[in-house]
């Protein structure tokens, strides 16, 4: 069986700051840092000694993340900035208050994928491709356990990528991701069927 290990970075600065995060760059707080510590006990004990593949967004919450998870792999880390979060553009570091006045919320109907939220924010439909890539170069590597750090907007767009969902059909979507939570994304050798096995799990944190 494969498994994808997708992890939503740690408690970063912009979240008890407050502020919209997107590729606004922040590193961890202290509790991140015992967050990721924890994720990197967790997975050590799950996949045990069997090989193990780690990447992540480039940004720093995430390679933070990310490197304190490999410590327990003893290995290295593969930045893709093709994981990173949902771009915000004039948002980014900005109070939350700041977005909620600024915010063009989505239609109900009508085109979504290319909907902008605020002034130089990405689209649904240029995430959806960006994940899309990263994940399909994960992929060309035949290894049996991946640890993907990524954030938690992304999230949705890996899980969609991972079941082959159009990228005509990701309009409406969304999985909720905490700080530290895990989704385990996994595919069988006999038919190569792919599921989800379990999405934002954080007992591990407590």
């Amino acid at each position: 069986m494969r498994a994808i290990y997708v992890v939503q970075h740690a408690q970063s600065i912009h979240h008890v700051e407050k502020l919209v995060g997107g590729n606004y760059d922040t590193s961890l707080t202290p509790l991140g840092i015992q967050q990721a510590k924890k994720i990197g006990e967790y997975l050590a004990d799950v996949i045990g000694p069997e090989k193990v593949e780690i990447i992540s967004s480039d940004l720093r919450r995430a390679a933070e993340t990310a490197n304190i998870i490999a410590s327990y792999f003893n290995q290295g880390v593969t930045l893709d900035p093709g994981f990173r979060e949902f771009g915000y553009g004039r948002a980014e570091g900005k109070p939350r208050e700041w977005l909620e006045k600024h915010l063009v919320p989505r239609p109900a109907d009508g085109n979504r994928l290319d909907h902008r939220v605020c002034e130089g924010s990405e689209t649904r439909r240029e995430i959806a491709y960006r994940v899309q890539g990263a994940l399909e170069r994960v992929l060309e590597k035949e290894v049996k356990n991946t640890v993907i750090v990524s954030h938690g907007f992304a999230l949705t767009f890996i899980i969609m990528a991972w079941l082959k969902v159009p990228i005509e059909n990701m309009d409406y979507c969304n999985f909720k991701a905490d700080p530290g939570g895990i989704t385990l994304l996994v595919e069988d050798d006999l038919f190569c069927n792919r599921g989800v096995q379990y999405v934002n799990r954080t007992e591990h944190l407590s």
